[in-house]
């Protein structure tokens, strides 16, 4: 037992060297890639405890994306002649956009403690397009089809004066981003565990396995799917916000149904209600299009430009996790985190929150 504690100890430890180093090691494309997986991962954190701990379907992650991306671009934004703006302090309008993405959960949850399975699903799909509608009607709020762009955090966005230097090594938008989306990331991971780790996690996983039992035996079940709800909203609402931040320009198309449906595909990739699965699912949906893209040129099939004979990137991307999802359902239910656990040999836990294999819908 503690010679496994330690392996895992000693690797924990080497990633968090690299991710530390990474700045001073890969360039600005792989450091881009990287803010994108993280602010991805994130809200996938969120959707895998909704999904894979409290058993709960959503197919409306988008919407709850979107309240954090485009409530911490109204906070921070200065109002002017096409849209508004409260022109508040961008470190204040992260976390206040954050909790406002979590009240909007907050509201839903009534209606999720009446329904459940695909019922649900459907249920939340309806907030994608009350937020598609929102989103493109309200211009003041959202700067209409064109969107708006994202105030950057101070200090850590493009330098205005020139360039800068850090240790010889160019220190730019994505240098400066890389700590503080590598610290939401760690910090969104460490709530996960603690969360699923504790009463509330016991709890939100005898709802999700025996809803009925789970209120006979006392847990009030309409109060932790209004948790679910709650936590999982709240982690979406950061995430849009990093993604505001990478982007540096949100549109209302981005936050449509396809999003809501990739971040189902990252955390089925990756394994349902598994941190560890949820963010490699992540970095491998968000970047694989863009990864195609730049090694278009390289691979059969492939165009590598507009009007070249083949399949653009992003449509391929979309086919390769689509059919990763394909075979993880025959293959692997557990995803890549199981994956990994079978080539490690290691038989998977019975009852540890981190290793939920399928979730069984009441």
């Amino acid at each position: 037992m503690s010679c496994t504690v330690s392996r895992r100890q000693l690797v924990l430890a080497g990633a968090a060297l690299i991710a530390a180093a990474a700045p001073f090691l890969i360039d600005s494309f792989w450091l881009q890639q990287g803010l994108f997986a993280m602010a991805a991962a994130v809200g996938a954190l969120g959707l895998t405890l909704l999904l894979g701990q409290a058993g709960q379907l959503s197919l409306g992650h988008s919407f709850f994306l979107a309240v954090g991306a485009y409530g911490y671009t109204f906070l921070a934004a200065d109002a002017d002649p096409r849209a508004g703006g409260l022109g508040l302090s961008p470190f204040l309008a992260a976390p206040l956009a954050v909790l406002l993405a979590g009240l909007a959960g907050l509201v839903f949850s009534p209606i999720a403690a009446r329904l459940r399975g695909i019922y649900l699903g459907i249920a939340t799909l309806g907030l994608v397009f009350l937020g598609q509608h929102v989103l493109a009607n309200v211009p003041r709020l959202t700067g209409g089809d064109n969107g708006r762009s994202v105030p950057p955090l101070p200090g850590f966005g493009a330098d205005p004066q020139g360039v800068q230097y850090l240790l010889n090594v160019e220190w730019g938008r994505e240098q400066k981003l890389w700590y503080p989306f590598l610290a939401g990331t760690l910090l969104a991971y460490l709530v996960f565990r603690a969360v699923t780790r504790s009463h509330i996690g016991r709890a939100l996983r005898a709802v999700r396995d025996r809803e009925l039992m789970a209120g006979i035996v006392g847990v009030p079940v309409t109060r932790f799917k209004a948790y679910a709800f709650l936590i999982s909203s709240m982690y979406a609402g950061l995430g849009g916000v990093l993604l505001a931040l990478v982007f540096r320009r949100v549109v209302p198309e981005t936050f449509g149904i396809a999003l809501s449906i990739e971040y189902l595909a990252m955390v089925v990739i990756g394994g349902l209600g598994i941190a560890g699965g949820a963010i490699a699912g992540a970095a491998f949906v968000a970047c694989l299009p863009s990864i195609l893209e730049r090694y278009s040129a390289l691979l059969p099939g492939l165009a590598s430009g507009p009007g070249d004979a083949g399949i653009s990137a992003p449509v391929a991307g979309k086919f390769l996790y689509g059919a990763a999802i394909i075979a993880v359902l025959l293959l692997e239910p557990a995803g890549l985190a199981g994956l990994t656990r079978r080539l490690r040999r290691t038989p998977a836990p019975a009852a540890t929150p981190d290793s939920h294999q399928e979730v069984s819908h009441p």
